[in-house]
């Protein structure tokens, strides 16, 4: 079951709020538990055991942990059985495929190079009940005792198929607390539909003129491809922090306060600052279980520049299974590296607008190798972004989607920045019905484009 479904809006989600609403303070974490139980099941019915398994393996694991350190014992042992464990499954089901080619390849084996059908949200729930692990052995949280409770938390439908990978500690409190009350499950109910919005309007949109790009089957002009990967850029950005609005309204909902997972990262004057914006709630896990255990800055600069690769090679990989995905990740490494040792000064010293071109400009480039797993069709598309390898400067194509995607591309420009928020505030603040009549227009028009276009899986379930 996805957020945008029809099913989820107008079936699940109403007859679980009204439920959880419903039953007393001691029941409302079984309704969670069996909720998210029931929305994995319905879209991964085989699959929905490895999701049970993992969690109680983390729930056992931790309170062993939480055990040991009390009676002085190493736990260790157990941190080091959860981590094999976490990495073999995600390794098995994430990267068979790819890594029994390259064995062939080097041995000469003839094992199976089908790739196996990813389960939802491996990557997100495998990160999140780590995380958990890891703070019971840091001492950052106590071990959950209560079985019922943990199967809350790690099967938590609203965050589960494509994050953000919220951690224990910050929502224990909301877990046993249940603040729910009518301002927060209209404001649950406002963030929930600006996310549809997003993902509907903007980034759905976007993707039917991608797809109509790709299925012209003629070479790109050099325009035409410029504008096909603004508008993958745009589309991802509005698929994923579309999804993690409609998640953090569902948590609101229900009386959570989930973490920020995106604040505007296309206004960023650095790449540095933008990885401070886009997936925070991913870089902040790769930073305080990984970068930090490793040394982070505070090591000589060869180790730094060790840590900061070692990280950017495993945010590569985490995203998929193909040599793109760790490539786009170094290279990332290295222009991070470059802010910090090479170019800092000269950065710092650019105008804010030149500082933005700056970013995106390497941003977008960025994309141009995540979203193509061939080698030969990213060097094609780069050579027809610098006007080497396009049939023209500008052709028919190009002329068609600057006239029929010139509103849509201002609107995304818009709703990427700041500004459109702080008048929202305003006018929220100002004019209550008006409100309530905005949203209720933004609700109905996506729902009509699930409803004639049909709805799109998010772009960040397939890793």
């Amino acid at each position: 079951m996805l957020l945008n479904s029809l099913n989820f809006i107008f079936a699940f989600l109403p007859v679980v709020l009204i439920l959880f609403y419903v039953v007393p303070g001691k029941w409302k974490n079984l309704v969670l538990a069996l909720a998210s139980i029931f929305f994995y099941a319905w879209g991964e019915p085989v699959y929905v055991v490895l999701m049970l398994f993992s969690a109680v393996m983390h729930y056992m694991l931790a309170i062993d942990i939480g055990r040991k350190q009390k009676r002085s014992r190493s736990a260790v042992p157990s941190l080091v059985f959860v981590i094999v464990m976490d990495v073999f499954i995600l390794g098995f089901f994430k990267y068979y495929g790819f890594l029994s080619g390259a064995v062939n390849e080097l041995l000469g084996t003839g094992f199976s190079t089908s790739a196996l059908t990813l389960p939802i949200g491996l990557s997100f729930y495998t990160f999140k009940n780590l995380s958990y692990v890891i703070d019971v052995y840091k001492k950052k949280c106590e071990p959950e005792r209560d079985p019922i409770t943990f199967m809350a938390y790690a099967s938590l439908f609203a965050c589960m198929s494509a994050g953000p990978i919220v951690r224990y500690a910050d929502i224990k409190d909301d877990l046993y607390a249940h603040n729910v009350y009518m301002s927060r499950l209209g404001e649950g109910a406002r963030r929930f539909i600006l996310g549809l919005a997003k993902k509907v309007l903007l980034a759905d949109q976007l993707s039917m003129m991608i797809t109509q790009i790709q299925d012209s089957g003629s070479s790109m002009s050099m325009v035409t491809a410029w504008i096909y990967l603004f508008a993958y850029t745009m589309q991802i950005f509005f698929d994923f922090s579309g999804y993690s609005d409609m998640a953090i309204g569902v948590g609101n909902m229900l009386g959570f306060e989930f973490k920020e997972n995106f604040d505007y990262p296309y206004i960023a004057k650095s790449v540095t600052e933008f990885w401070r914006r886009w997936h925070i709630s991913l870089s902040g896990w790769f930073r305080d279980y990984v970068y930090i255990p490793l040394g982070g800055n505070r090591v000589s600069i060869l180790c730094h520049l060790r840590n900061i690769v070692i990280v950017w090679c495993l945010t590569g990989i985490w995203h998929g299974a193909t040599w793109n995905f760790p490539v786009w990740g170094l290279y990332y490494a290295v222009i991070l590296i470059g802010e910090k040792y090479v170019w800092k000064n000269l950065v710092s010293r650019l105008p804010g607008w030149a500082a933005n071109t700056y970013t995106m400009l390497l941003v977008m480039f960025g994309w141009l190798i995540f979203m193509n797993t061939s080698w030969d069709a990213a060097a094609g598309m780069f050579a027809s972004l610098l006007g080497f390898g396009a049939s023209s400067l500008i052709d028919v194509t190009a002329g068609y989607y600057l006239k029929t995607g010139i509103l849509l591309f201002a609107l995304c420009v818009l709703a990427a920045r700041p500004v459109l928020k702080k008048l929202s505030e305003r006018f929220i603040e100002r004019y209550t019905i008006a409100t309530v009549l905005v949203y209720l227009v933004m609700f109905l028009l996506s729902i009509g484009g699930l409803v004639f276009n049909s709805y799109q899986p998010f772009l960040y379930m397939q890793f």
